[in-house]
């Protein structure tokens, strides 16, 4: 009896679902408010920032698209960088990658907890929301979410796709209330909504000038709100014809994505002045659905609050099946070990690899939690990823050279010089966008140096490379010919 086998179940819809659901979350609900702590001084520029972040992420996405089609296999970028660029780098970005995306599952996990709270709180159960905002019981309902999306990975396409198309379609629903609601209210109305709520109005509120500095910090957060497209490139063992529907879903969730960010953040700015979020956000994590509940009848912010959650509750299963793939594809190149490569006899999953990486994730959950700022999740996230999209550039500059095999497949923008024009320019920008990321990080002030995510990245890099070494010498002292194993697909 052969061994199962990952299983070509995934179409166009499920594809898209997936690259969404793991953009849409905290990405539109949290980050463009809590900005406002995490880089003071930003002020009313956040959709400019916002704008400005898309551009590395539509390079980014362009240099994936192109990669895919000549190389559709699970574990995408790891398989693109191993094969067009270099074994060692491939590994230890993608190893970056599959660390920063399973911190942030239990970031994204430990965040939807407030949501739930201000559900309570809108139908008046102060108690429950009291109850929610505690350590213990918003640590383990955030786990329990994990698991349960754990389960639902290992269950296959089927019930994946099942799960995360109706709440896509219902996450877009009830988000549409808050643009709809957001561009029909004013600061006026605001103001008045304020009054009439507490009996006062909050005076004295600060002002910011744009400062170039505060507007490079904030776009190189916000470019964390892109990332996602590529776990559709994760996927590539399990899409349907995937040399024409990954670059297709990749090109679809980027459009999608990127309109509704820019109709959603402008919707609430255009409703709640940007210095009262400000303020608010300087005394405790505040969403979107909170912002728009000051303007909203009850049973509408019920609904908003409960689109939000939807959001969050969307990444995890999107982003599990990414970094496990990751995991996967490692295992079969034989630089994990092989038990990870295990496929479900049934449900043709690897459900060894999602199962570690729901327990990485789990680490999120209790990391976000005593470190007390889940920025420091998100950080090593955006850190991760630059470095990924950066590398995924310069193998678009590198495949023609490295391997000319795999080059002469690709069918996505053939012109070899287009191909490059576009690798030097991701190159630059997202090049650009790691400096400034990286000196703001250092420049924070901050209780010890492991809450700046870059010497947590720096630390994890050098574990990667030590796993690779130990590995790739074990394969060499084999006699596996490992030039071979690293110029083909698995």
């Amino acid at each position: 009896m052969s061994n199962p086998a990952l299983t070509r179940q995934l179409g166009l819809m499920g594809l898209v679902a997936t690259g969404v659901c793991s953009m849409l979350g905290a990405s539109i609900n949290v980050v463009p408010f809590m900005i406002q702590r995490h880089v003071p001084g930003i002020g009313p520029y956040v959709l400019y920032a916002f704008i400005f972040a898309a551009i590395p992420a539509l390079l980014a996405a362009m240099a994936y698209a192109i990669l895919a089609t000549a190389m559709p296999r699970a574990g995408g970028s790891y398989i693109y960088a191993s094969r067009g660029l270099n074994p060692y780098l491939g590994f230890v970005a993608s190893f970056s990658q599959w660390f920063g995306l399973s911190i942030v599952i239990g970031v994204v996990a430990y965040v939807t907890i407030p949501f739930f709270r201000d559900i309570a709180t809108a139908l008046s159960f102060e108690g429950l929301a009291i109850i929610l905002d505690s350590g213990l019981v918003r640590v383990s309902l955030a786990l329990l979410l994990v698991w349960i999306f754990v389960y639902v990975n290992i269950r296959g396409a089927k019930l994946y796709e099942k799960t995360v198309i109706p709440l896509m379609i219902l996450m877009f629903l009830l988000g549409g209330i808050v643009i709809v609601a957001g561009f029909s209210f004013t600061h006026e109305d605001f103001f008045s909504a304020i009054l009439e709520r507490e009996g006062s109005i909050v005076s004295n509120f600060p002002t910011s000038d744009f400062q170039l500095s505060n507007f490079l910090s904030a776009s190189a957060i916000l470019f964390a709100s892109f990332i996602g497209f590529d776990s559709i490139a994760q996927a590539g063992g399990e899409a349907k014809n995937p040399t024409k529907k990954i670059p297709l879903a990749i090109g679809l969730t980027i459009l999608i994505v990127g309109g509704y960010y820019m109709l959603f953040t402008g919707a609430v700015y255009q409703a709640v002045p940007w210095n009262f979020i400000a303020e608010e956000s300087l005394k405790k994590d505040i969403t979107a659905p909170g912002m728009m509940s000051y303007l909203l009848p009850p049973g509408l912010t019920v609904a908003i609050v409960a689109g939000a959650a939807i959001a969050l509750i969307n990444d995890l299963p999107a982003m599990l099946l990414s970094v496990s793939r990751l995991m996967f594809a490692w295992a079969e190149d034989g630089i994990f070990p092989k038990t990870i490569t295990k496929i479900h006899p049934s449900f043709h999953t690897p459900y060894s690899a999602i199962i570690l990486s729901g327990a990485m994730a789990s680490v999120g959950i209790l990391g976000s939690h005593f470190a007390g700022d889940f920025f420091l999740g998100i950080d090593i996230m955006v850190t991760s990823m630059m470095v990924n999209f950066l590398l995924m550039c310069i193998t678009l500059l590198s495949i023609d050279k490295i391997n000319p095999s795999l080059s002469s497949k690709i069918t996505l923008v053939k012109n070899q010089s287009l191909r490059k024009a576009i690798g030097w320019l991701g190159t630059f920008v997202l090049t650009f966008f790691l400096v400034i990321h990286t000196w703001k990080d250092l420049n924070t002030e901050a209780a010890a140096w492991y809450f700046h995510s870059t010497p947590i990245w720096l630390i994890v890099m050098a574990i990667a490379s030590m796993i690779f070494y130990f590995k790739f010498t074990q394969m060499k002292k084999k006699g596996i010919d490992v030039k071979s194993l690293f110029s083909r697909l698995p």
